[in-house]
């Protein structure tokens, strides 16, 4: 079945170009010029996306997007805006929209983001189906993130979780390993029963296999009764071994034997047990390599990368970066009782440039202090510097695929356009000594406009040289 979609924009030449672009028997497409209509189009007829202009007269791309996700939460919205309404857009990133697209933008960026769009929906869609009813906790919705390299990750997900495969996660410390395979868990048939994770990494040898297969009472010293390893513990359910590249070969030897044999022995015992256990392994070093200088085994390998997923690092999705901002910044507004709720432009800027080698936790741990730094209601550049400024500048400035070049670039435009805005606010001013409504009268613009682009550069003129019609302008 079509995926329905609803085009609203107050100028004919863009819903026409959308039109063209997205027309065919993919999408069935509908439009409209006006924000009061688009209101009334959402409440009577059920989209599954909608591409939002942010900047219409009376009702305006803001007001459509918060009564979309008020009362239609499941709808996607796409915002469309000028180079000079990034700030507005990043606050509808925050509202809920899914992203954003800067005009005039390229056809294949176009299709794209509304294909990201669309194969979220129908993940979610899969996630809520009775059949497959999960922990809301783990849901697909609570992964944050839209890049194309998260549907990847999502789609992966969603293939095996319902089977009892073995998988193998890898990526980067901080890109949120196990967060991928609660999910996978929480949307298997195991999801009623125990999930039990272990970091592999904290335990030596010996602590490491008395945690997964138990031992008896009198096995060693300091062993006063019976223990339960998490192999008896996790029976039927799902068994999360972090940091998996860290184990001895000796305790590769024993792993093995549970995933062929589907038994284990405790520490000191002679009798096996049966387990019935699904494994999800995760680490962040190259097992291939390992196996080739021989300290990780080739057998154990092949058994446990029956299914790889990737966690992909941060610098790889950095469109998900703003999402993730105010995720946390919600998040430790809330756990520090601090009203701080926005992110300036120029931090969002500085956020989407830093490397980020420590990944979403880095990210997690930025926006923490941040919160902890901020004054008023909003995390500003400076409340960022300390933290990012070890970034070194190629790291930052260089694009490495691309995706990151058509990032960067489509920064470099906005700052230039923001300079120039800024000049030209200013030298307008100059010239008509600092009067408000001849300065706008000279460009052409109407008076509001002119004074909406004052305010967002902070320029004020002193109130000794304001005209009697500018009077009070701040």
């Amino acid at each position: 079945m079509s995926a329905k979609i609803l085009i609203v924009d107050d100028e004919d030449i863009v819903i026409r170009s959308c039109l063209r672009i997205l027309g065919g028997s993919l999408y069935l497409l509908d439009s409209t010029h006006d924000g009061s209509e688009a209101l009334r189009k959402v409440d009577t007829t059920e989209y599954d996306l909608i591409i939002l202009d942010i900047m219409m007269p009376g009702v305006d791309g803001m007001e459509v997007l918060q009564h979309v996700k008020e009362r239609h939460p499941g709808v996607d919205v796409i915002m469309m805006t000028g180079l000079s309404e990034i700030q507005t857009a990043v606050k509808a990133m925050k509202l809920g929209a899914f992203d954003y697209l800067s005009k005039p933008f390229d056809p294949d960026e176009l299709k794209q983001v509304v294909d990201r769009a669309l194969e979220r929906r129908q993940l979610l869609m899969e996630s809520r189906d009775p059949k497959t009813k999960v922990s809301t906790s783990y849901r697909f919705e609570n992964i944050i993130g839209s890049s194309a390299a998260m549907q990847s990750v999502y789609g992966l997900i969603a293939k095996c979780a319902p089977t009892n495969s073995t998988v193998l996660i890898t990526g980067e410390s901080g890109t949120g390993k196990e967060m991928i395979a609660r999910a996978i868990h929480y949307n298997s048939l195991r999801k009623d029963q125990p999930f039990v994770t272990v970091d592999c990494n904290t335990l030596s040898e010996s602590l490491l296999e008395t945690e997964l297969f138990g031992h008896t009472k009198g096995a060693f010293t300091g062993a006063v009764g019976n223990k339960r390893g998490l192999f008896d513990i996790a029976n039927n359910g799902t068994l999360f071994l972090d940091e998996f590249g860290n184990i001895s070969l000796s305790t590769q030897a024993k792993l093995l034997r549970v995933i062929q044999e589907h038994e284990f022995r405790a520490v000191g015992s002679t009798s096996t047990q049966k387990t019935n256990v699904r494994l999800i392994t995760a680490t962040n070093k190259n097992l291939k390599a390992m196996v080739a200088d021989g300290s990780f085994r080739e057998d154990l390998y092949y058994r446990i990368n029956v299914f790889p997923i990737h966690s992909p690092a941060l610098r790889d999705r950095r469109d998900d970066i703003p999402a993730l901002a105010f995720h946390f910044l919600k998040v430790f507004s809330e756990e520090l009782d601090k009203p701080v709720s926005e992110i300036s432009e120029a931090a969002i800027s500085l956020l989407m440039n830093h490397a980020w080698p420590g990944n979403v936790r880095e990210l997690e741990n930025t926006i923490q202090r941040a919160v902890i730094l901020s004054s008023d209601h909003i995390i500003r550049q400076a409340h960022l510097v300390n933290i990012l400024d070890n970034a070194p500048s190629h790291s930052r400035d260089v694009p490495r695929t691309s995706d990151d070049l058509k990032r960067v670039k489509k920064i470099a435009r906005e700052k230039s356009v923001e300079e120039i805005e800024k000049l030209f606010v200013q030298e307008t001013l100059r010239r008509n000594a600092s009067n408000v409504t001849k300065s706008a009268e000279e460009t052409g613009m109407q008076r509001t406009n002119f004074q909406a682009l004052m305010k967002k550069y902070g320029i004020r003129v002193r109130d000794t040289e304001f005209g009697p019609d500018d009077a009070g302008m701040d």
